[in-house]
């Protein structure tokens, strides 16, 4: 009769025994091989394959004109060079537009981000990234999915939305962006004034809403370069990007198209935590931690990733607030020029002849507005304003006036004042000899600039 094997802890037939047992009892635990990534459905595969490569030209194009350091201009220069060809190209050749693009590129007429230009380089995105799409996905059509790359992607997206919510909320701290009400915005009535032009005066006479809107762009910020504080800062971004979406829309503020795109990014940082979320907010469940998605095989080189994020977005916003300050002293040394204030008209002399201040005389001046040491404005008796560059002569008092509309037109004095209040200019306007006395009204009687602030109030001064 046969007798058994006896398999003993040092036999071979017995370490052969129990290593078969724990191959068996891995299998059973699911530790003896790494998971295979889920296979991605075809069309989850080419939606990625296209938002890779449109936001990826699109995130390129926003550090290059957010990020104002040497190397960086210098590649932004080739960059715009090679799309302003390309943009003008497609326009004249395929969409057969007759539009003119001397102008600035980049930035249009008063710092438009909607113009033509942009929105036909924003459709060369779109047919950029459908021909890559399409290559794409027939050279690398066997495989299952792009875990890694995605990793990668969304963290460009974090952060392409976390410099831009830099760039907002820094200028908002300091009044850059919205600063006071200048001095014709003081004098101009709300029918007058475009709906953007009152926005900005709804801004800039609270520095406190301004402000407080700039601490919230920067909290999703600072959220956004922390991996773990990831999905709050894009929730904060959301909150953020549709209030500007829609004071843009509600006011006209050119930047619109920017902020869909930016919304869609949002989206789709959001995409993977989706359920969870609505698991939270909605069906009020419990869930559970969101699985890490490293960049790296190798712990520490996650823990390098993360410090290099979080010190990007410190350098980034220390370097935006120190610019932001900077523009703001500017704005504010404006006002000590030495003409700086409103100044009304007592007496108008020309051609020796004084003229009286009938309201409707378009000619008389009514008053002398000096913003600035180089912007000026004149209100004549009709009430129409004119912009006007003002040119110092050093510390002779004397100046020269000339328009933005019309180059033949100007205007040289030289000054005295007698008194601080009091102004007497003697020159000519467009070739007449021209005198004129005028004395200084005082900008804080406007309620805007007087109202302050009360915590009692027990009438509402809604004027």
């Amino acid at each position: 009769m046969p007798q058994p094997h006896l398999f003993l802890p040092g036999s071979s037939a017995g370490m052969q025994t129990k290593m078969q047992l724990e191959s068996r009892s891995d299998v059973a635990i699911g530790t003896k091989a790494p998971e295979q990534p889920a296979r991605w459905t075809p069309g989850t595969r080419i939606a990625f394959r296209f938002a890779f490569v449109y936001f990826g030209l699109y995130i390129l194009y926003l550090p290059l004109h957010l990020l104002s350091f040497p190397p960086i201009t210098q590649f932004a220069a080739l960059y715009n060079s090679v799309w302003a060809k390309t943009v003008v190209w497609f326009s004249k050749h395929v969409l057969h537009l007759s539009h003119n693009f001397a102008l600035d590129y980049q930035n249009g007429v008063g710092g438009s981000k909607d113009t033509t230009y942009i929105y036909v380089q924003v459709l060369c995105y779109v047919i950029a990234a459908a021909m890559v799409t399409v290559i794409w996905s027939v050279l690398d059509r066997r495989r299952p999915s792009y875990p890694q790359l995605y990793n990668w992607f969304i963290v460009g997206l974090r952060l392409s939305m976390a410099v831009t919510m830099i760039s907002y909320g820094a200028v908002k701290i300091f009044p850059a962006q919205f600063p006071a009400p200048s001095l014709s915005k003081l004098l101009q009535t709300y029918g007058d004034s475009s709906p953007m032009g009152l926005l900005w005066t709804f801004m800039g006479g609270s520095w406190l809403y301004s402000g407080f809107a700039g601490a919230m762009e920067l909290l999703a910020a600072l959220l956004l370069v922390v991996p773990r504080l990831a999905t709050l800062g894009t929730l904060v971004f959301v909150a953020d990007m549709t209030n500007i979406l829609m004071l843009n829309l509600g006011y006209d503020v050119p930047v619109k198209l920017g902020c869909i795109n930016f919304l869609v990014m949002a989206a789709i940082v959001l995409l993977p935590d989706l359920g969870r979320l609505i698991d939270f907010f909605v069906r009020n469940r419990p869930i559970q931690s969101a699985p890490p998605r490293p960049l790296f095989r190798r712990p520490w080189l996650n823990w390098v990733a993360i410090a290099l994020q979080v010190a990007f977005g410190v350098v980034l916003l220390s370097y935006n607030l120190y610019r932001s300050h900077q523009l703001a002293n500017r704005i504010l040394s404006q006002r000590s020029a030495p003409l700086y204030g409103i100044w009304l008209v007592d007496e108008f002399q020309m051609d020796g002849r004084l003229i009286p201040p009938l309201v409707t005389d378009p000619v008389r001046w009514h008053r002398l507005i000096v913003e600035s040491f180089e912007d000026a404005a004149v209100q004549t008796m009709a009430g129409t304003r004119e912009g006007l560059h003002l040119h110092s002569e050093g510390a002779t008092g004397s100046f020269v006036l000339t328009s933005y509309r019309d180059p033949n037109w100007i205007a040289q004095f030289s000054s005295q004042r007698p008194q601080p209040e009091l102004l007497v200019l003697q020159g000519e306007i467009g070739g007449h000899p021209a005198s004129i006395t005028l004395h200084r009204e005082d900008e804080s009687k406007f309620i805007l600039n007087s109202r302050g602030f009360h915590w009692i109030q027990d009438f509402a001064d809604n004027e």
